[in-house]
C-alpha cells in the first residue's frame, strides 16, 4: 500500500484594521462551513490588519470504470 502525502489548496483572506474580530469570525466560520475549509494560519499586523490563511484538502477522484 503506498501513502500519499496529503494535498493542499490554499486561500489567503485580508481583513482591513476597521474590520472587528466578530466579522471576521463570521467569515472565517461561513467558509468552513460552506466550502470545508478549515484555518491554517492567522497573522496580526501592528497596523491592526489581519491576514488569514485558509485551507482544505485536494480530493482526487480517480476513473474505475
Amino acid at each position: 500500500m503506498t501513502r500519499r502525502h496529503a494535498e493542499w489548496e490554499y486561500r489567503d483572506v485580508r481583513m482591513s484594521r476597521d474590520a472587528t474580530r466578530e466579522e471576521a469570525r463570521l467569515y472565517v466560520t461561513a467558509s468552513a462551513e460552506q466550502g470545508r475549509w478549515e484555518l491554517a494560519c492567522t497573522r496580526i499586523f501592528r497596523d491592526g490588519r489581519r491576514e488569514y490563511r485558509l485551507r482544505r484538502r485536494v480530493i482526487h477522484v480517480s476513473k474505475t470504470a
